[in-house]
């Protein structure tokens, strides 16, 4: 029924453009045929039977131009909505509208201004038209990414028109208290990372209830994933599955409220790049476990968790003088050096150990050291 309707209208818009322009031709035309049968005033104009005829004749030719064109434009039609509905679905319901609202705004302010300068002469026409291009895109652009920090502006006012009533007395304190449990409830929503979804350690941190909030999924994530799952090396593949069980745990087990989020960046390649740039308008935290993604992440503004340091946090300290039993696995980069390793993935650097590899001994913490890969425990044998 749409198709009909929009061939409809191109075979009416056509035949609408060829009898006007048979009409302002239609008097060099009569000039070169040297024909005029009939004078008929109109009133406003004077219509001769000639120009009638020529544009009876351009509508007939106009129509038949637009029956025969309206299957490509109506094609066309479709295409252009089809692709303006793919960007709207991967931009947030909140961009949208902060579009929209920037479009209404820039168009006004180009109408008052376009008004001011409509009599200059010669360009004064076109000015209102170059207003009305400069100031709408102005005003989406600007919407749509200082959306946060207008948020940020407007969210001043009902604190207080609070702060005013409880001033005068006109707030309860059960409705104070209310809304004191309401903002203490709130929490940042958060955006995680491919390497920490494969590391999978982030849906035992969400069982246990130490992470609250929603978990945010980006479609670049996800296509990420999934292309590791189908890669042809039989590690990364395994690695890709892990990760999408991850996903599917947290969904099902840890009772975490999870949504997929499916604003892209199409001018951006790297994925990390993508994750930062959709940190910074969502206000998100990243929770992640690389380390340079962490770097980015903070010089750019983006508050990051990392796995990395909490699992470094919750490692029992060890003090020096502690004694522990080890198993020396390999020698280490120093001259008679032995390694060994907790149950935690600790690594204990042995003074002298290397002559005890698979053995097990009993050594004495001498000092621990604190590095951006992990916690590193120096002992020595006590034999």
């Amino acid at each position: 029924m749409l198709d009909k309707v929009l061939r409809f209208f191109v075979v009416a818009l056509m035949a609408i453009a060829g009898g006007t322009i048979m009409h302002f031709a239609s008097p060099a035309l009569t000039d070169l045929i040297r024909t005029e049968i009939i004078d008929v005033d109109m009133g406003l104009f004077r219509l001769t039977l000639t120009n009638l005829i020529f544009i009876i004749a351009g509508v007939i030719i106009g129509g038949l131009i637009g029956y025969g064109l309206s299957p490509f434009f109506a094609a066309a039609l479709r295409s252009f909505s089809s692709w303006v509905e793919r960007q709207l679905s991967k931009m947030p319901l909140h961009d949208v509208i902060s579009g929209v609202i920037g479009l209404a705004i820039g168009l006004i302010i180009a109408d008052l201004l376009g008004a001011a300068f409509s009599n200059i002469p010669v360009v004064g026409s076109y000015i209102p038209v170059v207003f009305s291009i400069v100031f709408g895109y102005l005003g989406i652009h600007i919407l749509i990414h200082k959306q946060k920090e207008l948020s940020e502006l407007f969210a001043f006012l009902p604190k207080l028109i609070k702060d005013s009533m409880n001033r005068r007395g006109t707030v309860s304190p059960e409705n104070n208290h209310s809304g004191s449990r309401e903002t203490a409830g709130s929490s940042i929503s958060k955006l995680l990372d491919t390497s920490v979804i494969i590391d999978g350690r982030i849906a035992d941190i969400c069982k246990t209830g130490f992470i609250d909030g929603k978990l945010l999924i980006p479609v670049f994530v996800l296509e990420e994933l999934q292309h590791i799952a189908d890669s042809s090396d039989a590690l990364k593949r395994v690695r890709g599955r892990r990760g999408l069980d991850v996903l599917q745990r947290i969904r099902t087990e840890c009772g975490m409220q999870v949504e997929i989020v499916n604003q892209d960046f199409d001018d951006i390649s790297e994925v990390d790049s993508k994750l930062v740039r959709l940190g910074q308008i969502t206000g998100s935290k990243i929770i992640t476990n690389d380390y340079n993604l962490n770097k980015v992440s903070e010089l750019r503004g983006v508050p990051v968790l990392n796995i990395n340091e909490l699992s470094n946090a919750v490692k029992p300290v060890v003090v020096p003088g502690e004694m522990m039993d080890v198993t020396v696995v390999k020698e280490g980069k120093e001259h008679g050096q032995g390694v060994a390793y907790l149950d935690d993935g600790t690594m204990i650097v042995i003074e002298n150990g290397r002559r005890f590899i698979n053995e097990a001994i009993r050594v004495e913490v001498t000092s621990a050291l604190q590095t951006a890969a992990g916690r590193m425990i120096f002992a020595k044998p006590l034999y």
